[in-house]
Parts: C-alpha cells; structure tokens; sequence
C-alpha cells in the first residue's frame, strides 16, 4: 500500500500580494496599495495545500533556501496537513519569492526563482515516487532543471505504476518552448488555461488549439476563468459554466485550487465530468477569501 495519494513536484515561494491598488507602476513613480499579504505562494504548493484538507496524504518535492523564507513555507505547507519531509534545502540558494499585484480578476507579478530553479529530475529517487499514487507537476517553466526532461521524469512516474496530471503555467521569456507530442502522452490529465493552451499549441482559437492536442493526453481540462472549462476526452468536448462568485476578493491561486479540485476526483474514480464540476467550485470558492 502506498503511502500517499499524491506527490507534487514543483516550485516554492512566498508571495507578498498587494490588493486594492491605486493606479499602476510606472518607472521613477511610487504608488500605493490599501491591502498587503505574506503567504504561502507557488502554483504548486497551493495545490498541495488545498489537497490535503480535501481528505487526501499528500506529499511535496522542491527546493528551499535555508532561509526565513523556507522555513515560514515547511510551516505554512505542514499548517495543511501536507508532508514536507522529501523538500531538500539547498545551501547557498535564497528560497523563491514573488511580489503580486491584484487588480480585480487579473494580476501582474515579478519572481525571483532561488532554489526552485536548482531542482531536477536527478534530485528525485525511485524510492519517493512508489511512495504515491499519483505524481502532479507544474509550473514547467520556472524549473530549468527539468528543461528537456519532463518526458523523462513522467516515463518514470508511469513506469512505477502512478497516474499523472501537469499544469506548466505561464512561461515568463515566451517562448513557449515544450514539445508537447512527447510529454502528454505521458500525462493522464492537463490542465493548461486558455491562454497558456492557446501559447503552446500557436492556435489564438480555443477550439483549434484544443483540437490540435486533444488526441495526445488522456484528459485535457482547459481552464477559462469566469467562464468556466472545457473537458476533453474521447472525442467529448464539455463546456462547464462556472460556479459565479459576486463578491470576488482575491484571483491568486484560483486555478490552482481548480487543478486541486480535478485531481481530488480523479485519483478517487470520479467520472471526468463530476471532476470537472469539481473543479470549477473550488477555483470559484478560491476567490472568496
């Protein structure tokens, strides 16, 4: 029997959001905003932290510095209930830290990577993954350990006997540079959003660059925000209106409680469209507070 239901592999940071701002930045100019948080950030911990409480043994792999940082995200990450003892700290690296500003349903970011960029495939023994059922990884680009070799690590996974879901994120120099014909055969579900798929794939129409993939991954789950998702699957395509929030308090972090929705269903035996309602709730409820 396997120790966790899920492992994720990805990176670590906090975020420093700032809400309720007044204007935007412009160079040599000084702003200010009404509402400022230090929290657990990251795509992936965030998804590991919504996991857990959803009655789910969760596992995280990544990098910290030895630092102030790294030690508020191992507490931050245990407050959920989620094992952080396979995070390795990296001497001399400062743990990753981005500064958010929110303006309504959208926001702008600046990251300094740290550790998380050292992290690769060779830092992940065989021994950690059989501890699980199911591996999730994101945020591809911001780990330039893995350029190259996220087939690798999913041949792997798949080998040892887990399912696997990716979420690779925003891809912050552009390039978009991910040969998705050898890694979602790989991947039992993605869970691009729109505007990432629409990236990867060189399609600016949804439905063409859905079509343009959905043969090559078990399940695609494409996430559009406040217009809800598209699951693909079996020569299915299923549009599923949101679950509409009127008091919208904060956007961060929303499509990574959706990604925790998903998997929570999936890796239980849901049927994908009750994953998909699933989903869509939790990034709905992620706005609330």
């Amino acid at each position: 029997m396997r120790k966790f239901d899920v492992i994720v592999v990805g990176e670590l940071n906090i975020d420093l959001i700032f809400n309720q701002i007044e204007g935007f930045p412009e160079v040599g100019k000084e702003i200010l905003a009404d509402r400022m948080t230090l929290t657990l950030g990251s795509s992936s911990a965030i998804c590991a932290s919504n996991l857990s409480p959803l009655g789910l043994k969760v596992a995280f792999i990544g990098k910290l510095g030895n630092d102030v940082f790294g030690h508020f995200i191992i507490d931050k990450l245990k407050e959920k209930g989620v094992d952080t003892s396979l995070i390795i700290i990296e001497e001399g690296c400062q743990t990753g830290a981005t500064m958010a500003l929110s303006y309504n349903e959208d926001r702008a970011m600046v990251t300094h990577q740290g550790a998380m960029s050292q992290l690769g495939i060779n830092d992940i023994a065989d021994s950690w993954l059989k501890l699980a059922k199911h591996l999730h990884f994101s945020f591809y680009f911001f780990q330039s350990g893995f350029k190259n070799s996220l087939d690798a690590l999913f041949a792997k996974e798949k080998h040892l006997g887990l399912s696997t879901s990716l979420d690779v994120q925003w891809d912050p120099v552009e390039k978009w540079d991910l040969d998705l014909e050898k890694v979602l055969p790989l991947v039992d579900v993605f869970i691009p959003n729109k505007t990432e798929l629409q990236k990867l794939t060189g399609n600016p129409n949804l439905n063409t660059a859905v079509e343009s993939i959905q043969d090559l991954s078990k399940y695609t789950v494409v996430k559009c925000g406040n217009k809800g998702s598209v699951l693909c699957y079996d020569d299915k395509k299923i549009k599923k209106e949101p679950f509409l929030n009127a008091q919208v308090v904060d956007t961060i972090g929303a499509g990574d409680s959706f990604n925790a929705g998903y998997i929570s269903k999936f890796i239980k035996g849901e049927p994908p469209e009750k994953c998909q309602e699933f989903e869509n709730l939790m990034g709905a409820v992620s706005t609330t507070k």
